[in-house]
C-alpha cells in the first residue's frame, strides 16, 4: 500500500521543486559567461562586418564628392568590359568547387566514419586537417611549385596532359579548375572532420535497426546518414559560398608570379581592388562589393531554405 505524503509537505516542497526544475532546465547560453562570449563576438561582428558593410552601402550610392549618385556606380561597373568576364570566372570556379565539396567531402567523411579501426580513422582525420593549417597565401606558394612541370612532384602527370611549361598550366581556361583544386586541398579537410563529428551524432540504434533490416553500408550511407547530414551539408555550402565569392589571393599571387599571364582583374575582388587602388574609385569598388554581397546572400538563402538549416527537429 502506498502512503501519500501530507498535503502540507506537498505545499511547502512544491515551490522549491519548481525552482530546482527551472534551474535544471535553464539553457547554458543564459548564464553570465555566455553573454560575455556573445558580446565579444558581437563587437567583432560590428567592427569588421556590419559597419564596413554599411560604409560600403554609403559609398556605393554616392559619388567622389559625397553627393547622392543613385545607381550610377552600379551602371558604371556593370558596363565595364572587365566585369562580366570576372563574373564568369568566379561562377565557373564556384560551381566546380561546390560540386567537389558536396560530393567528395561527404563521401570521404562517410568512408572515414565507416572505418572500424580507431587508429586508421584518427590518422586520416589528422592528415585531412593538415592542409587547412596552412594560410591561403602559403598554400598558393606551395602550389606554384606543384603547377610548374620543371619542379612539380607530379610533373609526369602534367607532361601526360601535354602541359610542359608553367605558362601552359596557368592559361586562363585552366584557372577555374586549378583554383577549385587549391581551395579543395586547403579547406576540404576541415569540413571532413566536421562531417565526421556530425555522423557520430547519429544514433547507433538507427544504424543497427537498418542493418537488421538488411541494409548494407552503401544503403545506410545513402538513405540514412546522408539525409541526416542535410543541415550540415547546407551549412558547408553557405560558408564555402561566402569564402568562394571572395576569390582574390590565388589569382593575385599567380598574376604576380606569371608576369601577368594571369590577368590582375581575373576575379571580382581583384576588379574591386583595381577600382580602389589603381583608379582611386572607391565608390565603384564599393558597388562591386555590394553586388557580391547581394548575390552571396541570395544564394545562401537558397541553401538555407533547401537544406532546412534552421528547421526544428
Amino acid at each position: 500500500m502506498t502512503i501519500a505524503p501530507p498535503s502540507d509537505q506537498l505545499t511547502v516542497g512544491a515551490p522549491e521543486r519548481r525552482r530546482s526544475a527551472r534551474r535544471a532546465g535553464r539553457a547554458p547560453g543564459r548564464t553570465p559567461i555566455g553573454y560575455v562570449f556573445v558580446s565579444l563576438y558581437t563587437l567583432l561582428a560590428l567592427a569588421f562586418g556590419i559597419l564596413p558593410s554599411l560604409y560600403a552601402v554609403v559609398l556605393a550610392f554616392t559619388n567622389s564628392d559625397g553627393g547622392f549618385a543613385g545607381f550610377d556606380n552600379f551602371v558604371k561597373v556593370i558596363g565595364d568590359f572587365r566585369f562580366w568576364p570576372a563574373v564568369q570566372h568566379v561562377t565557373l570556379y564556384l560551381v566546380i568547387w561546390l560540386i567537389g565539396l558536396l560530393i567528395f567531402v561527404v563521401a570521404l567523411a562517410l568512408i572515414v566514419h565507416a572505418l572500424r579501426a580507431r587508429w586508421a580513422s584518427t590518422s586520416l582525420r589528422f592528415i585531412y586537417y593538415l592542409p587547412g593549417a596552412l594560410a591561403g597565401a602559403s598554400s598558393v606558394l606551395l602550389w606554384l611549385f606543384v603547377l610548374d612541370p620543371t619542379a612539380s612532384p607530379v610533373s609526369g602527370l602534367l607532361h601526360l596532359l601535354g602541359l610542359n611549361s608553367f605558362v601552359q598550366v596557368i592559361q586562363p581556361g585552366n584557372l577555374p579548375l586549378i583554383f577549385a583544386i587549391i581551395a579543395f586541398w586547403t579547406g576540404a579537410g576541415g569540413w571532413i572532420v566536421i562531417m565526421y563529428g556530425a555522423l557520430n551524432n547519429i544514433s547507433t540504434d538507427i544504424i543497427e535497426a537498418a542493418r537488421i533490416d538488411g541494409a548494407n553500408a552503401f544503403q545506410i550511407g545513402l538513405r540514412i546518414q546522408l539525409p541526416m547530414l542535410r543541415k550540415w551539408i547546407a551549412y558547408m555550402a553557405v560558408m564555402s559560398l561566402a569564402a568562394g565569392t571572395q576569390l582574390f589571393v590565388e589569382p593575385q599571387l599567380l598574376s604576380q608570379a606569371s608576369n601577368a599571364v594571369v590577368p590582375n582583374d581575373y576575379s571580382l575582388n581583384q576588379l574591386a581592388y583595381q577600382y580602389a587602388f589603381q583608379q582611386n574609385d572607391f565608390n565603384g569598388a564599393a558597388a562591386i562589393s555590394l553586388l557580391l554581397l547581394i548575390v552571396a546572400l541570395l544564394l545562401s538563402w537558397v541553401f538555407v531554405t533547401r537544406g532546412g538549416l534552421f528547421e526544428k527537429e
